[in-house]
């Protein structure tokens, strides 16, 4: 157990209490200093003043302290291991840090003549067309400024395009039990019913979205979105029947992109018969998300669908400019402002740029070994429910362990999820897509060393169940602060300091 001895010795228990920056107020000490006043003092207006607390005095250097040693308490992807299922928080390289914070980048503006942004949008063009080779679609647009957003967009062009058909009455959507919970809340934003498509074993009922088809009538579906791999890490084999069946009842196959780091360079959605799909270029591409943002959500379309992709889309002219194109005639027009989440964009090309066809290729492929891996060494002590390598059952690029026989010694899987950050791992995803669920998901950018380390803190807390299950019942017990109250935190939020 020596891993675990070292992730022992790195917890974060041994920090002392760090007071509130009010309660480190030392008088009249001033941390700014501003050049003598040069033109005539106009005083605030008593009404515009407002009633706000009188903030500390503070050194310079005692504020920078302050918030660093509150920042050496988070949990990041740069300082602990998160596995957190579905969300792909995977390692962001430096370099692409670099290349976004570049003057010529970040210093431009949004309304700048296109002659002056040629650099930008040669590299917006050059993005798009790389996604929508990964893809296997005609093309791109950039706008969508999140996962959820491109979801909502490509389903305001797929309803764009049956209303340009003729028909209209195309507004039932259908989705699977394990679906993502944006996309029926995009269905409902776009003005759409939803219907749920069961799943054996984490693989699309067949017979089940048949019987859904009839029922509606085949007339009034616009469209299937499905995640693929699912939710539960298992790519469904069927897919290529499923895009079969929706395209004979004259219906669309949107594919969630949500999982896309299990595809890269393996499987181009187009090729199996997406129609349209999202990217979330945050979490594939490396860009690092988490607290609201930064986000971007580019959707690829095939060609029939094109022609409603919203509008400025950039493009390459005869002479080798770029331009932005506003006049589409079927356009469903602008869903942001501007062209998209261009820092986040950035980012996305040097990662695809950098890693290059084979590079992506491995990006993939590691990050399904990795996620076997563990679930290999502890399915003797976590049930796993779709995953069973000596009958050829495999996860892709996470797993689904449902830990019921230590849940029946006593314990919740709050107790076992409490218990592995005193060991400095962030909690993975919890009770999804099932009841009573872990969904961990490693990525590819975790060593060999940082995985044996989380199995050997996963087999711990198992044998802590079953001799010391006190210490998991009441974890955590080496963080900041003792377990929080996670449901009156969310409905008697106090919003205020003191």
């Amino acid at each position: 157990m020596k891993i675990l001895e070292v992730v022992k010795k790195q917890s974060r228990g041994c920090k002392p209490t760090e007071p509130l920056i009010f309660e480190k107020h030392v008088e009249h000490v001033v941390g700014v200093d501003l050049p003598p006043l040069d033109v005539q003092e106009t005083k605030v207006p008593s009404g515009l003043a407002g009633g706000c607390k009188t903030l500390p005095s503070f050194g310079q250097h005692d504020v920078m302290a302050h918030y660093t040693h509150l920042s050496d308490r988070n949990f990041s992807v740069d300082g602990n291991f998160y596995p957190l299922g579905s969300c792909t928080m995977k390692h962001n390289p430096r370099v692409n840090e670099w290349g976004a914070a570049l003057p010529g980048f970040a210093c431009l503006h949004p309304l700048q003549d296109e002659d002056t942004i040629q650099g930008a949008l040669r590299l917006l063009y050059e993005t798009r067309t790389m996604l929508e080779e990964i893809a296997g679609l005609h093309e791109v647009s950039l706008q969508p400024a999140a996962g959820a957003h491109g979801e909502f967009t490509a389903l305001k062009v797929i309803r764009a395009y049956f209303a340009d058909h003729g028909q209209s009455e195309r507004t039932v959507v259908l989705a699977a039990d394990t679906a993502h919970g944006t996309n029926p809340a995009s269905c409902t934003m776009c003005g759409a019913s939803v219907q749920t498509v069961k799943t054996v074993d984490g693989q699309t009922d067949l017979e089940h979205l048949k019987e859904v088809i009839e029922s509606v009538g085949a007339e009034n579906i616009a469209a299937f979105m499905i995640t693929n791999p699912s939710t539960a890490g298992l790519f469904d084999a069927n897919i290529k029947e499923i895009a079969d069946i929706m395209h004979e009842a004259g219906a669309k196959l949107y594919l969630d992109g949500a999982n896309m780091n299990a595809l890269l360079g393996r499987v181009r959605p187009g090729d199996f018969g997406a129609d349209a799909m999202h990217y979330n270029t945050h979490k594939t591409f490396s860009t690092p998300h988490g607290g609201g943002g930064p986000g971007s959500g580019p959707i690829a379309v095939t060609e029939e669908l094109a022609p409603y992709l919203p509008v400025p889309q950039v493009m390459m002219a005869d002479d080798g400019s770029f331009y932005l194109d506003r006049d589409r005639e079927k356009t469903i027009g602008k869903v942001r402002s501007f062209i998209g989440q261009f820092g986040v964009l950035v980012r996305c090309w040097a990662y695809i740029s950098a890693c290059g066809p084979n590079g992506l290729r491995n990006v993939s492929e590691t990050a399904v070994l990795n996620a076997n891996y563990i679930a290999a060494k502890l399915c003797g002590r976590y049930s796993m429910p779709f995953f069973d390598p000596k009958n050829g059952k495999f996860c892709a690029h996470e797993f689904v362990t449902v830990p019921q026989d230590l849940l029946d010694k006593g314990v919740t899987l709050i107790d076992i999820t409490k218990r592995m950050i005193d060991y400095g791992v962030h909690p993975p995803t919890m009770h999804w897509p099932i009841h009573d669920c872990l969904m961990v998901e490693p990525t590819e950018t975790e060593s060999k060393a940082a995985l044996d380390s989380f199995i050997d803190v996963m087999l711990q807390i198992a044998d802590e169940i079953s001799s010391e299950i006190e210490l998991v019942i009441k974890a955590p017990l080496e963080s900041d602060i003792a377990r929080a109250d996670e449901v009156a935190a969310a409905r008697k939020p106090i919003i205020a300091f003191k």
